[in-house]
């Protein structure tokens, strides 16, 4: 029997299995999805939970329970060798094993672009896991503690950096200001001209896949809430909360959030696969990589050809993951069969953005929307895209909830290291009873 394996659980690697357990013939291939999360995390809503609107949950789909008629493994691909078709899977844990494949779906998706800026890994926030969205959300409101516990951190505590002007930045960026505003209300002697947000960009103007004048509507919009946008600008360094811009502006803050950007999974590179200039795998219109028989690829980590003229190749964005996801699934089973295969053609529908509670930016199909229709229409939007009815029940819940009552604003920053009171309890327990041995 034919084995597919799908190399990543995103939105291709997720919706092409969905899709084949869906349509494959009974006895007709097997499917493997191998993901080193055993769920598929629905990204343009992680601002969203960050800023506590949607539970974090419910921005998540459990691919075992998505995907049925697939086998899942908890683990990452980090080796293929297409010509003996196996691949090395490194499981979440245990050592490492062989996968034999007949057919290899490459969908690891992108990771995070970072650079060496001294204090980055040390001191800097990821924006792209659920993980990360809660960690922010507890982070940020409990700054908002510290400044109202400790007068003389006020400044920095109340200091957030947001560096890179995309849509994941800007997103966050316009929704942890909203939800830290708000929640400012109850901290007495604090208010909200007291915190002090900067939005650091490198390029001349931040989302760039809408026009230059509502990019330039998007700035005013922030900077009448008393943020700061600097454009042409690049984070030089941060070490111990020393934030240094290229600028020559420095400051102290506690939280400065990395969203500069994404590249594609290095795994295509590693295994020799044909990559573009930026790592991406070569594939055709088919969905095909290029000269590699038994291979295919979408999303992030590919470079397939944009047939609708907009460009040479198909941006990578969420739109066309879920899209190319369909159509690929579809030429695997015509591959199977010996039918014909269709080329990937989508014209870019447009984006929306969110920029807090009731506010946000959209261009879609050429017409341009701000304010409560713009923000109104990116909800719809992405409601609309996410995965399975009861994850967008649940959403809707959500969303009713924060309409008809208010925010909750409670950190859990205990989450973050829920063993330090047992661990520090234990210790002087030990250290109690090791004080009392010596003086009996």
């Amino acid at each position: 029997m034919t084995h597919i394996l799908i190399v990543g659980g995103g939105y291709v690697g997720m919706y092409t299995a969905i899709r084949l357990q869906k349509k494959l013939r009974q006895g007709e291939a097997t499917v493997t999805v191998v993901d080193p999360q055993p769920n598929m995390t629905y990204q343009p809503f992680l601002p969203e939970a960050a800023a506590g609107s949607i539970e974090p949950r419910h921005v998540v789909v459990p691919l075992r329970r998505a995907l049925p008629k697939c086998t899942v493994v908890t683990g990452k691909v980090t080796n293929v060798d297409h010509e003996h078709k196996v691949a090395t899977v490194v499981p979440a844990e245990g050592l490492p094993t062989s996968m034999p494949y007949d057919i290899l779906v490459m969908a690891a998706g992108s990771v995070a672009r970072t650079l060496p800026i001294p204090g980055l890994a040390e001191s800097g926030i990821g924006f792209a896991t659920v993980g990360e969205a809660i960690y922010l959300r507890n982070h940020v409101l409990s700054r908002l503690d510290v400044a109202s516990s400790t007068p003389e951190r006020m400044r920095r505590a109340l200091t957030f950096v947001v560096v890179g002007g995309g849509y994941a930045g800007v997103e966050v960026f316009g929704e942890l200001e909203d939800m830290a505003r708000y929640a400012v209300r109850v901290h007495k002697g604090l208010s909200p001209s007291d915190m002090r947000w900067v939005l650091v960009e490198a390029s001349d103007r931040i989302l760039p896949e809408i026009s230059p004048a509502m990019s330039d509507y998007t700035i005013r919009r922030l900077t009448e809430r008393g943020m700061r946008v600097r454009l042409n600008t690049k984070l030089v360094s941060m070490v111990d909360g020393h934030v240094e811009l290229s600028d020559g502006t420095s400051f102290e803050a506690d939280t400065v959030v990395w969203t500069a950007g994404v590249k594609a999974n290095p795994l295509a590179m590693k295994s020799g696969m044909p990559i573009d200039y930026r790592g991406r795998l070569i594939c055709t219109e088919t969905l095909q990589a290029r000269g590699l028989r038994g291979v295919w690829g979408a999303g992030d980590s590919a470079a397939v050809p944009d047939l609708t003229g907009l460009g040479a190749l198909c941006t990578p964005s969420a739109q066309h993951a879920v899209r190319q996801a369909k159509v690929l699934a579809d030429n695997i089973i015509a591959s199977l069969r010996n039918g014909n295969l269709k080329p990937y053609k989508h014209k870019h529908a447009g984006s929306v953005a969110s920029l807090g509670l009731h506010k946000g930016v959209a261009q879609v199909y050429g017409i341009r929307l701000r304010g409560w229709p713009a923000w109104l229409m990116h909800r719809a939007y992405h409601w609309s895209r996410v995965p399975t009815a009861g994850r967008k029940l649940r959403v809707l819940l959500d969303w009713m909830t924060v309409f008809f009552s208010r925010r909750e604003i409670v950190s859990l920053g205990q989450i973050q290291n829920p063993r330090r009171d047992w661990e520090l309890v234990v210790r002087e327990t030990t250290h109690s009873m090791k004080g009392n041995t010596r003086t009996q």
